[in-house]
Formats: structure tokens, sequence, C-alpha cells
């Protein structure tokens, strides 16, 4: 299943892939922002920065059984900051649809596709 987000900054971008990530498994609407957890990875690419994103968030949910729907990110050169915002998954409140496994290198790509417009997606695994 591909994910993908936009965003005129890739922070926004990859904000908007980990949002579209959290919709396959619930409708983010119905998630409560009640927890704030902290993320920090670094990488030597922005796509290889994506992919390291995506599955610290997967470890994360799994770790904490949590569900996120709201992400605060910021990078500066080859390091990423992030707040992800969520609250413990309700099997039977959130009704989830997938387990997501992982993010991939498939369809792995972090890029400018015109001044101001970012794109980051990536195939996650479920």
């Amino acid at each position: 299943m591909g994910v993908r987000g936009f965003g005129a900054t890739p922070a926004e971008a990859f904000a908007q892939t980990a949002l579209a990530m959290c919709a396959a498994i619930v409708d983010p609407a119905g998630v409560r922002l009640e927890q704030a957890i902290d993320i920090e990875q670094q990488a030597q690419s922005l796509d290889l920065l994506l992919l390291d994103w995506l599955n610290a968030l997967v470890y994360e949910m799994a770790a904490r059984r949590m569900i996120f729907a709201a992400f605060d990110v910021s990078i500066v050169g080859e390091r990423l900051r992030a707040r992800a915002f969520g609250e413990k998954i309700s099997r039977d409140r959130h009704a989830p649809a997938v387990e997501v496994k992982g993010a991939t290198f498939t369809e792995l790509a972090v890029c400018e596709d015109r001044p101001g417009l970012w794109r980051a997606q990536c195939v996650i695994d479920v």
C-alpha cells in the first residue's frame, strides 16, 4: 500500500506522509490528541530519513499500543525532530483496518516536484 504526502517543505511532506500511513489504519478524525511522543532521526539522505521516520512511528505505535493523528516535524540538514500526537488504541472505538509492519524502499522518494511543492512517498507493508 502506497503512502504519499505533500507540503511546502520536506518537513510538511513528512508529516502528511505519516498522517497517510496512520489513516490506512484508522480514521484520524476519531483519534484524540492526548499524548505526545518525541522522535529524533538522522540519515544520510531525505529518502532514508523518510524511511527511518515512518519506521520509528510504526515502532512507537506497536511498543506503546498507540495511534497517531497529528505531527509536528522539523528537518534541519540530515536531522529530523518530531512530535507525534495521539492516544492509546482502542480496538472497539478505532476499529483498526490493518496493522502496518513497516515502511519499505519500494517507490521511496522525497523530491521537490516544483518550487514549493515537496512530495514524500513509499510503500508500507501491511
